[in-house]
């Protein structure tokens, strides 16, 4: 049994394309990405279990406009949004997922529901919400995801067959996801990721955010971990599942493992991005081959840090 306990959270991968970034929105960022690690940080100080630390720290990003989860969501093609979100329990290896949800204020909450209170593990679209529906999901009005900044970056493209990662100009982005790892008293860990998706997205893509072993996986054997970068390569590289793999069959530790995976393998393949990930001893490893990522870091030996840019 473990007494050490850490919380980790990313905002996206990759950064905001320059004169988009002022010091007053970077403050803004860094101040939420710390409400998040801290609410988080609470429940695994009181004992509580790593789920709720993971789900809690999520909901704040999804609660904030600056990320594109939740509130922040960026439009579909048609001009509305849809959400993905995905939680995974490293115990049992419990996992819940929803995708092409409308209307939820905390996707997270739901694939947890899914997780607990229905059979299966990934729910989408209709069937999704007519199960959040049977759960009491009150459902948030469209001008509740209304962001101008993400409407603007809407109309820029609109119409055309261009999509856009969330801030960005195509390829020089700032992935939206946003994803908590942790590792609780009693040495369990839990993952969970949740996502707006892109800009003018069409036909109902659905990236590696709610993808078990592509954007999250958790274990207790090995570690848990939450994605951020260009989904259809993470889903390629089935990403999550490759670091687990990589320590439970090479015996790879969890920095080794997440770093073979980000600089080695992904590049291969031409993906960029980053992830977060914990292992049953507290330790953390945040990788990324971007300019940045927004994350933060906080465990009970003292180290409490938010970060954007490289160190």
């Amino acid at each position: 049994m473990s007494s050490r306990f850490s919380i980790a959270i990313h905002g996206g991968a990759g950064t905001l394309i320059k004169g988009q970034m002022t010091e007053e929105k970077e403050k803004a960022y860094r101040a939420t990405l710390k409400e998040a690690m801290d609410k988080a940080y609470l429940i695994l100080e009181k004992k509580g279990s790593a789920l709720d630390a993971v789900e809690q720290a999520v909901i704040v990003l999804e609660n904030s406009p600056l990320f594109n989860a939740g509130k922040g969501s960026v439009f579909t093609a048609k001009g509305d949004h849809e959400m993905d979100a995905a939680i995974m329990c490293g115990k049992q290896m419990d996992a819940g997922a929803v995708s092409l949800v409308s209307g939820i204020k905390n996707p997270i909450s739901l694939s947890r529901t899914v997780m607990e209170k229905s059979p299966h593990v990934f729910l989408a679209g209709s069937g999704a919400m007519e199960f959040a529906k049977t759960q009491d999901f009150k459902l948030k009005k469209e001008e509740y995801f209304y962001d101008e900044f993400r409407y603007q970056q809407w109309q820029e493209i609109k119409d055309t067959d261009l999509f856009q990662l969330d801030h960005s100009e195509y390829k020089k982005s700032k992935f939206g996801t946003v994803g908590a790892v942790a590792c609780d008293q009693e040495g369990n860990v839990a993952a969970a990721t949740s996502t707006g998706g892109m800009t003018n997205k069409n036909w109902g893509r659905i990236g590696d955010t709610p993808l078990i072993g592509a954007g999250i996986y958790a274990n207790n054997k090995t570690c848990a971990v939450s994605c951020t970068g260009s989904g259809e390569y993470f889903i390629r590289g089935v990403v999550a599942y490759d670091v687990s793999c990589l320590m439970e069959y090479k015996n790879f530790s969890l920095e080794e493992a997440a770093n073979e995976v980000i600089h080695s393998r992904l590049p291969k393949i031409n993906g960029d991005g980053g992830l977060i990930a914990v292992d049953a001893k507290g330790n953390i490893s945040m990788p990324f081959n971007t300019e940045g990522m927004y994350r933060g870091i906080r465990n009970s030996e003292g180290e409490n840090r938010v970060a954007i840019y490289e160190d």
